[in-house]
């Protein structure tokens, strides 16, 4: 193959790009290790903050990132991907519902997330917690479910990622070719056995890598939480669904913008930073190790 002089230009210009995006990585990541690593103890990921915020742990916060992520997941991947499969499977191409749907996925991808914490603030805290504690306790009491609480956050983030599960995952069900279905309706299989049984396992790849995005991004959110659940001191861990929580990431913007003392906070800013980051790939690499494998076990 012939290359011409624009092509090595093309060439050029793209490695250049390249080469400059890995080198603000490397000394991102750098700075973070160099100036994070040397706070990393037991004491600090197994302790909790001082008032001050200039140090102590981080264990409540990563308690609280991680039982959100985890309720985040259970709530929005079931929801995400069973829209994406009556879209694509059952729903027929003229129906104006699915093309509302679809419609209504697309504009919230590109919805700023602070919005989605007000979305959250305004429905699932003051609409359905307060109609629960009207419902429950009566009108007058004190707020049980009317409140910011980690649930509300999970709920809100839920949501947030819900646009991410449902696109890719119908970018895998529509990669399942048309004669698997064919055949499976053709052997006398119903549509939900041939989606159950055919579909989904010849998609579990692709629907696992928007679950991945989704986390990622649903992990590493900040704006949305304030709202709705996310505390800015709390040495304590939840223990009820209806308790607020702390979040790495808002531990982040505390400890740079909030503490008294800027200074004395920077070892545990950035060690608190490391932690998120190494939580984030740790999670991203697992869902990978489980995407590979399923897809091993396919082949």
């Amino acid at each position: 193959m012939n290359y011409t002089r624009k092509d090595w230009l093309l060439a050029g210009l793209s490695g250049t790009a390249l080469l400059i995006i890995l080198a603000l990585l490397a000394v991102l990541l750098g700075q973070i290790v160099m100036h994070g690593a040397p706070t990393i103890s037991g004491e600090f990921l197994s302790g909790s903050p001082t008032a001050d915020m200039t140090g102590g742990g981080i264990w409540p916060a990563i308690y609280g990132t991680v039982f959100m992520t985890l309720l985040m997941t259970l709530a929005g991947v079931p929801v995400g991907i069973a829209t994406a499969v009556y879209l694509t499977e059952y729903a027929s191409s003229r129906s104006r519902m699915a093309q509302l749907v679809r419609v209504a996925v697309n504009n919230l991808a590109g919805v700023p997330s602070i919005v989605f914490g007000l979305f959250g603030l305004g429905f699932f805290v003051l609409f359905v917690g307060g109609t629960l504690d009207t419902m429950v306790y009566g009108e007058g009491t004190a707020p049980v479910w009317g409140k910011p609480s980690i649930l509300w956050a999970s709920l809100t983030l839920a949501v947030l990622t819900l646009p991410v599960v449902i696109v890719t995952t119908e970018e895998a069900l529509r990669q399942v070719p048309k004669e698997l279905r064919e055949a499976s309706l053709a052997l006398g299989a119903t549509r939900f056995q041939t989606v159950y049984k055919v579909v989904l396992p010849n998609a579990v790849g692709g629907i696992l890598t928007g679950v991945i995005l989704a986390v990622s991004r649903g992990a590493g959110e900040v704006a949305p939480i304030i709202f709705v659940g996310a505390a800015n001191f709390l040495p304590y861990l939840p223990t009820d669904l209806r308790d607020m929580f702390m979040h790495l990431g808002y531990h982040v913007y505390a400890l740079a913008t909030q503490s008294p003392n800027v200074d004395a906070a920077r070892p545990t800013l950035f060690g608190t930073v490391l932690v998120l980051l190494t939580l984030t790939f740790s999670l991203n690499f697992l869902a990978i190790i489980i995407r590979s494998r399923t897809r091993a076990t396919r082949t």
